[in-house]
């Protein structure tokens, strides 16, 4: 659990985080999503004191941060940023091992979290671990630099705008890749964005900040239904909230029981995504499928529109 009280950084006469307080829950992802200048990359560093607050705290589980040194408390934060921050002189496995080589780990041990981590990222060791950075596309630097954040098996990962520099297709594969990566290792993750598509989809909790505060912290959904203030409400989208909100939830969850002759979609399709699909094929209905092909149920489009209201 990380929990932020009255966290406060100026510089000079300028307040940049202005006393923030909140709790990110163990095992879940929180975004900071904000307009350029709003602090929200500064509170995300003074996690792991890349950048030393003015006043107020972390904890840790309860441990405050300023209670060991800085270079040791980072070497058990997960740090990834926009562009991954590769050593361009260092191979692939060099790269990813650099943690837990500075933590003293024995070699072997140091191998195999190596050769788990590229095979979990769909990069073949036999290929890539001897690999240097110039030689992997963009998507494959940032998903080597996650890696890298995640080698010595930290219980937080901190993430600026991790997938800002790819394009839209690579962009969605990278975050499918964190939250299959978040899921099957329960690391607690804080990441900042611009985007609040990227926002809600990542999010099990959103922050919206503006002017150095925290206007809100709650679930997407709540975001959308109950803004706390206009800008919270336009940072959330006014024209497009229910589109917004459709997209929060998958085909899965919302299916009844039921058949229907019209398309069939993924259980995990989320439900903008499905209406999507029954508008441009011009059916009614849709059979949702599971991961093993067999029919979990039908949506129509009455049942969808329903999901798009508070």
């Amino acid at each position: 659990m990380i929990q932020i009280e009255n966290l406060t950084k100026q510089y000079g006469s300028t307040t940049v985080v202005d006393r923030v307080s909140l709790c990110v829950e163990r095992n879940s992802i929180a975004v900071i999503v904000g307009t350029s200048g709003s602090g929200k990359s500064t509170l995300l560093r003074m996690i792991n004191r890349l950048v030393e607050p003015t006043s107020g705290r972390v904890l840790l589980d309860g441990a405050d941060t300023r209670s060991e040194p800085a270079h040791l408390l980072r070497r058990r934060i997960g740090y990834a940023i926009q562009g991954h921050g590769l050593f361009p002189h260092r191979t692939v496995a060099e790269n990813v091992a650099t943690v837990p080589r500075l933590l003293g780990w024995p070699e072997d041990r140091i191998r195999a979290r190596v050769s788990e981590l590229l095979g979990i990222f769909q990069l073949d060791p036999a290929l890539y671990a001897g690999a240097f950075p110039h030689q992997l596309s963009g998507g494959q630097q940032q998903r080597v630099g996650v890696a890298r954040a995640l080698a010595a098996e930290p219980g937080v990962l901190l993430m600026d705008e991790p997938f800002g520099a790819l394009d839209p297709i690579i962009r969605a594969k990278a975050q499918e890749d964190l939250l299959a990566i978040q899921r099957r290792f329960g690391t607690t993750v804080v990441l900042v964005t611009h985007d609040m598509d990227e926002a809600f989809r990542l999010g099990h909790r959103v922050a919206v900040m503006s002017q150095g505060r925290v206007l809100q912290f709650d679930r997407p959904s709540v975001l959308l239904t109950q803004p706390a203030d206009p800008f919270v409400a336009r940072m959330t989208g006014i024209s497009d909230r229910a589109l917004r909100l459709l997209a929060l939830t998958t085909a899965g969850e919302a299916a009844v029981p039921g058949s229907s002759a019209g398309p069939r979609v993924s259980a995990s399709a989320s439900l903008r995504e499905v209406l999507s699909e029954l508008l441009w094929s011009g059916a009614t209905s849709a059979t949702v499928l599971g991961e093993d092909g067999s029919a979990r149920g039908q949506l129509d489009v009455a049942a969808i529109l329903a999901r798009g209201r508070p």
